[in-house]
Protein backbone atom coordinates (compact mmCIF):
# COMPACT_ATOMS: atom_id res chain seq x y z
CA UNK A 1 0.00 0.00 0.00
CA UNK A 2 1.38 3.01 -1.07
CA UNK A 3 1.67 6.46 1.23
CA UNK A 4 -0.81 7.75 -1.56
CA UNK A 5 -3.48 5.19 -0.26
CA UNK A 6 -2.76 5.33 2.74
CA UNK A 7 -3.47 8.72 3.24
CA UNK A 8 -6.70 8.75 0.91
CA UNK A 9 -7.84 5.85 3.55
CA UNK A 10 -7.14 8.13 6.40
CA UNK A 11 -9.11 10.60 4.70
CA UNK A 12 -12.04 8.91 3.98
CA UNK A 13 -12.26 7.32 7.35
CA UNK A 14 -11.82 10.78 8.43
CA UNK A 15 -14.67 11.97 6.51
CA UNK A 16 -17.12 9.31 7.98
CA UNK A 17 -16.10 10.53 11.50
CA UNK A 18 -17.09 14.08 10.29
CA UNK A 19 -20.35 12.90 9.28
CA UNK A 20 -21.21 11.22 12.28
CA UNK A 21 -20.14 14.00 14.10
CA UNK A 22 -22.21 16.21 11.74
CA UNK A 23 -25.28 14.38 11.92
CA UNK A 24 -25.10 14.53 15.94
CA UNK A 25 -24.32 18.39 16.26
CA UNK A 26 -27.43 18.66 13.38
CA UNK A 27 -29.39 16.78 16.24
CA UNK A 28 -28.12 19.31 19.11
CA UNK A 29 -29.63 22.17 16.61
CA UNK A 30 -32.74 20.09 16.11
CA UNK A 31 -33.21 20.17 19.75
CA UNK A 32 -32.84 23.15 20.41
CA UNK A 33 -34.88 24.18 17.81
CA UNK A 34 -38.17 21.75 19.56
CA UNK A 35 -39.41 24.84 21.95
CA UNK A 36 -40.36 27.14 19.02
CA UNK A 37 -41.70 25.08 16.77
CA UNK A 38 -42.08 21.44 17.95
CA UNK A 39 -40.28 18.13 16.74
CA UNK A 40 -42.45 17.53 14.59
CA UNK A 41 -41.92 21.43 13.18
CA UNK A 42 -38.32 20.53 12.72
CA UNK A 43 -38.88 17.02 11.49
CA UNK A 44 -40.79 18.37 9.07
CA UNK A 45 -38.55 21.68 7.94
CA UNK A 46 -35.61 19.37 8.01
CA UNK A 47 -37.58 16.84 5.49
CA UNK A 48 -38.18 19.30 3.38
CA UNK A 49 -35.16 21.37 3.13
CA UNK A 50 -33.20 18.11 2.75
CA UNK A 51 -35.38 17.24 -0.30
CA UNK A 52 -35.50 20.58 -1.65
CA UNK A 53 -31.28 20.15 -1.80
CA UNK A 54 -31.20 16.66 -2.85
CA UNK A 55 -33.38 16.88 -5.80
CA UNK A 56 -31.21 19.86 -6.75
CA UNK A 57 -28.24 17.61 -6.92
CA UNK A 58 -29.98 14.56 -8.10
CA UNK A 59 -32.40 15.85 -10.49
CA UNK A 60 -34.26 12.02 -10.42
CA UNK A 61 -36.87 12.79 -13.52
CA UNK A 62 -34.04 11.99 -16.07
CA UNK A 63 -34.32 8.38 -14.37
CA UNK A 64 -36.46 5.67 -16.11
CA UNK A 65 -38.27 4.11 -12.99
CA UNK A 66 -40.79 1.22 -13.63
CA UNK A 67 -43.87 0.82 -11.33
CA UNK A 68 -42.69 -1.90 -9.18
CA UNK A 69 -39.51 0.03 -8.38
CA UNK A 70 -41.67 3.38 -7.48
CA UNK A 71 -43.47 1.17 -5.01
CA UNK A 72 -40.34 0.46 -2.85
CA UNK A 73 -39.75 3.88 -3.46
CA UNK A 74 -42.47 4.77 -1.67
CA UNK A 75 -42.15 2.89 1.15
CA UNK A 76 -39.05 3.71 1.55
CA UNK A 77 -39.60 6.89 1.59
CA UNK A 78 -42.53 6.81 4.46
CA UNK A 79 -40.17 4.65 6.73
CA UNK A 80 -38.07 7.47 6.38
CA UNK A 81 -40.36 10.44 7.12
CA UNK A 82 -41.38 7.73 10.18
CA UNK A 83 -37.59 7.25 11.53
CA UNK A 84 -37.27 11.25 11.73
CA UNK A 85 -40.41 11.83 13.08
CA UNK A 86 -39.86 9.08 15.82
CA UNK A 87 -36.25 10.09 16.89
CA UNK A 88 -36.77 13.80 17.35
CA UNK A 89 -39.91 12.51 19.94
CA UNK A 90 -37.34 10.54 21.50
CA UNK A 91 -34.92 13.55 21.59
CA UNK A 92 -37.22 15.66 23.47
CA UNK A 93 -37.39 13.07 26.42
CA UNK A 94 -34.23 11.70 26.71
CA UNK A 95 -31.00 12.95 26.01
CA UNK A 96 -29.49 12.31 22.30
CA UNK A 97 -26.63 9.98 23.23
CA UNK A 98 -29.23 7.64 24.50
CA UNK A 99 -31.70 8.09 21.78
CA UNK A 100 -29.12 7.26 18.98
CA UNK A 101 -27.66 3.96 20.86
CA UNK A 102 -30.87 2.90 21.36
CA UNK A 103 -31.96 3.70 18.12
CA UNK A 104 -28.63 0.96 16.90
CA UNK A 105 -30.75 -2.09 18.20
CA UNK A 106 -33.05 -1.86 14.71
CA UNK A 107 -29.66 -2.62 12.29
CA UNK A 108 -28.41 -5.08 14.73
CA UNK A 109 -31.90 -6.93 14.26
CA UNK A 110 -31.51 -6.97 10.80
CA UNK A 111 -28.61 -8.86 11.06
CA UNK A 112 -30.72 -11.23 13.84
CA UNK A 113 -32.88 -12.08 10.73
CA UNK A 114 -30.71 -12.72 8.55
CA UNK A 115 -27.56 -14.46 10.21
CA UNK A 116 -26.92 -17.83 11.15
CA UNK A 117 -24.32 -17.19 13.19
CA UNK A 118 -24.36 -17.92 17.15
CA UNK A 119 -21.79 -14.81 17.22
CA UNK A 120 -24.76 -12.31 16.03
CA UNK A 121 -27.28 -13.54 18.36
CA UNK A 122 -24.42 -12.92 21.43
CA UNK A 123 -23.56 -8.71 20.11
CA UNK A 124 -27.65 -8.65 20.10
CA UNK A 125 -27.25 -10.41 23.97
CA UNK A 126 -24.88 -7.75 24.43
CA UNK A 127 -27.14 -4.57 22.93
CA UNK A 128 -30.41 -5.82 25.09
CA UNK A 129 -28.35 -5.91 27.79
CA UNK A 130 -27.23 -2.10 27.25
CA UNK A 131 -31.23 -1.24 27.12
CA UNK A 132 -32.11 -3.01 30.10
CA UNK A 133 -29.73 -1.42 31.82
CA UNK A 134 -31.87 2.15 30.16
CA UNK A 135 -35.31 0.83 31.24
CA UNK A 136 -36.69 2.77 34.42
CA UNK A 137 -37.30 0.18 36.49
CA UNK A 138 -38.97 0.68 40.00
CA UNK A 139 -36.48 2.65 42.27
CA UNK A 140 -34.42 3.53 39.98
CA UNK A 141 -32.52 7.57 41.25
CA UNK A 142 -32.83 9.13 37.83
CA UNK A 143 -35.15 7.00 35.20
CA UNK A 144 -35.27 7.98 31.64
CA UNK A 145 -38.70 8.90 30.39
CA UNK A 146 -40.11 5.37 29.26
CA UNK A 147 -42.41 7.24 26.30
CA UNK A 148 -38.87 8.54 24.91
CA UNK A 149 -37.16 5.27 25.39
CA UNK A 150 -40.50 4.09 23.18
CA UNK A 151 -39.90 6.42 20.58
CA UNK A 152 -36.38 5.49 20.12
CA UNK A 153 -37.25 1.70 19.61
CA UNK A 154 -39.96 3.15 16.83
CA UNK A 155 -37.01 4.85 15.02
CA UNK A 156 -35.08 1.71 15.46
CA UNK A 157 -37.66 -0.46 13.92
CA UNK A 158 -37.97 2.32 11.25
CA UNK A 159 -34.43 2.03 10.84
CA UNK A 160 -34.24 -1.79 10.02
CA UNK A 161 -37.09 -0.68 7.44
CA UNK A 162 -34.97 1.33 6.16
CA UNK A 163 -32.58 -0.82 5.44
CA UNK A 164 -34.43 -3.49 4.20
CA UNK A 165 -36.32 -1.43 1.77
CA UNK A 166 -33.38 0.47 0.80
CA UNK A 167 -31.72 -2.07 -1.15
CA UNK A 168 -35.01 -2.58 -2.90
CA UNK A 169 -35.22 1.09 -3.69
CA UNK A 170 -31.33 1.30 -4.58
CA UNK A 171 -31.84 -0.34 -7.28
CA UNK A 172 -32.82 3.08 -9.28
CA UNK A 173 -29.38 4.13 -7.78
CA UNK A 174 -28.96 5.67 -4.51
CA UNK A 175 -28.51 9.08 -5.41
CA UNK A 176 -31.85 9.10 -6.95
CA UNK A 177 -33.32 6.58 -4.67
CA UNK A 178 -32.30 9.00 -1.31
CA UNK A 179 -33.78 11.94 -2.98
CA UNK A 180 -37.03 10.70 -3.92
CA UNK A 181 -37.46 9.09 -0.32
CA UNK A 182 -36.56 12.27 1.22
CA UNK A 183 -39.57 13.48 -0.73
CA UNK A 184 -42.34 11.31 0.02
CA UNK A 185 -40.73 11.54 3.64
CA UNK A 186 -42.43 14.72 3.78
CA UNK A 187 -45.55 13.58 3.30
CA UNK A 188 -45.38 12.11 6.69
CA UNK A 189 -43.48 14.62 8.22
CA UNK A 190 -45.39 18.06 6.81
CA UNK A 191 -48.74 16.70 7.95
CA UNK A 192 -47.65 16.92 11.84
CA UNK A 193 -45.55 19.81 11.12
CA UNK A 194 -48.55 21.84 9.76
CA UNK A 195 -50.45 20.43 12.72
CA UNK A 196 -48.30 22.06 15.66
CA UNK A 197 -46.31 24.94 13.65
CA UNK A 198 -47.28 28.40 15.64
CA UNK A 199 -49.07 30.72 13.27
CA UNK A 200 -46.13 32.44 12.41
CA UNK A 201 -42.38 30.88 12.04
CA UNK A 202 -39.58 32.99 12.74
CA UNK A 203 -36.81 34.34 10.48
CA UNK A 204 -34.56 32.73 12.78
CA UNK A 205 -36.33 29.13 13.22
CA UNK A 206 -35.97 28.91 9.19
CA UNK A 207 -32.29 29.65 9.76
CA UNK A 208 -31.71 26.79 11.95
CA UNK A 209 -33.87 24.68 10.23
CA UNK A 210 -31.67 25.22 7.12
CA UNK A 211 -28.41 24.52 9.33
CA UNK A 212 -30.40 21.38 10.75
CA UNK A 213 -31.00 19.89 7.29
CA UNK A 214 -27.16 20.58 6.24
CA UNK A 215 -25.64 19.35 9.62
CA UNK A 216 -28.17 16.31 9.52
CA UNK A 217 -28.82 15.68 5.54
CA UNK A 218 -27.00 17.29 3.31
CA UNK A 219 -23.16 17.39 4.56
CA UNK A 220 -23.02 13.82 5.51
CA UNK A 221 -24.26 12.42 3.12
CA UNK A 222 -21.93 13.82 0.39
CA UNK A 223 -19.30 13.03 2.84
CA UNK A 224 -20.21 9.26 3.06
CA UNK A 225 -20.72 8.82 -0.53
CA UNK A 226 -17.11 10.01 -1.05
CA UNK A 227 -15.72 7.69 1.44
CA UNK A 228 -17.56 4.94 1.05
CA UNK A 229 -16.00 3.96 -2.03
CA UNK A 230 -12.74 4.08 -0.50
CA UNK A 231 -13.53 2.29 2.49
CA UNK A 232 -14.48 -1.61 3.20
CA UNK A 233 -17.89 -2.27 4.43
CA UNK A 234 -16.81 -3.03 7.71
CA UNK A 235 -14.66 -0.05 8.47
CA UNK A 236 -17.67 1.87 7.41
CA UNK A 237 -19.69 0.41 9.80
CA UNK A 238 -17.35 0.04 12.61
CA UNK A 239 -16.80 3.72 12.20
CA UNK A 240 -20.31 4.71 12.40
CA UNK A 241 -20.53 2.67 15.26
CA UNK A 242 -19.18 5.71 17.24
CA UNK A 243 -22.24 8.08 16.61
CA UNK A 244 -23.64 7.24 20.34
CA UNK A 245 -20.54 8.34 22.28
CA UNK A 246 -20.68 11.29 19.63
CA UNK A 247 -23.97 12.10 20.03
CA UNK A 248 -23.13 11.90 24.33
CA UNK A 249 -20.51 13.95 23.86
CA UNK A 250 -22.12 16.49 21.83
CA UNK A 251 -24.99 16.90 23.78
CA UNK A 252 -23.08 17.27 27.10
CA UNK A 253 -20.94 19.83 25.72
CA UNK A 254 -24.06 21.75 24.04
CA UNK A 255 -26.93 20.90 26.05
CA UNK A 256 -25.43 20.15 29.01
CA UNK A 257 -27.21 16.98 28.71
CA UNK A 258 -25.30 14.67 31.57
CA UNK A 259 -25.04 10.48 31.37
CA UNK A 260 -25.04 8.57 34.89
CA UNK A 261 -22.33 6.23 35.32
CA UNK A 262 -24.96 3.10 34.47
CA UNK A 263 -26.29 4.98 31.54
CA UNK A 264 -22.80 5.68 29.82
CA UNK A 265 -22.11 1.72 30.56
CA UNK A 266 -25.77 0.87 28.52
CA UNK A 267 -24.45 3.12 25.35
CA UNK A 268 -20.81 1.48 25.64
CA UNK A 269 -22.89 -2.24 25.33
CA UNK A 270 -24.68 -0.85 22.49
CA UNK A 271 -21.88 0.60 20.68
CA UNK A 272 -19.44 -2.33 21.21
CA UNK A 273 -22.29 -4.86 19.74
CA UNK A 274 -22.63 -2.36 16.90
CA UNK A 275 -19.19 -2.32 16.13
CA UNK A 276 -19.01 -6.37 16.85
CA UNK A 277 -21.62 -6.88 14.51
CA UNK A 278 -20.20 -4.41 11.39
CA UNK A 279 -16.96 -6.17 11.63
CA UNK A 280 -18.31 -9.77 11.30
CA UNK A 281 -21.26 -9.09 8.73
CA UNK A 282 -20.59 -8.79 5.21
CA UNK A 283 -22.37 -6.02 4.82
CA UNK A 284 -22.30 -3.22 7.61
CA UNK A 285 -25.03 -2.96 9.80
CA UNK A 286 -24.70 0.41 11.40
CA UNK A 287 -24.88 2.52 8.48
CA UNK A 288 -24.82 5.71 8.32
CA UNK A 289 -28.25 7.14 10.11
CA UNK A 290 -28.84 9.86 7.41
CA UNK A 291 -27.49 7.62 4.99
CA UNK A 292 -30.51 8.78 6.34
CA UNK A 293 -30.97 11.23 5.73
CA UNK A 294 -32.70 10.51 9.46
Amino acid sequence: MTVSTDRTAVLAGLSIVVAQASINLGAVFAKSLFPLIGPEGVAALRTGISALILLAIARPWRSRISGRQWRWLLVYGLVLGGMNLMIYWAFRRIPIGIGVAIEICGPLGVVLVTSRSLRDFLWLALALGGLALLIPWPGRAQPLDLAGIGFALGAALCWALYILCGKRAGEVGSTTAVSIGMTVACLVTAPFGVASAPAQISLHALGLGLVVAVLSSALPYMLEMRAMGQLSSRIVGLLSSMAPALGAIVGFLVLGERLTGLQWLAVAMMIAASAGCSLAARAPVAKARDDVMA
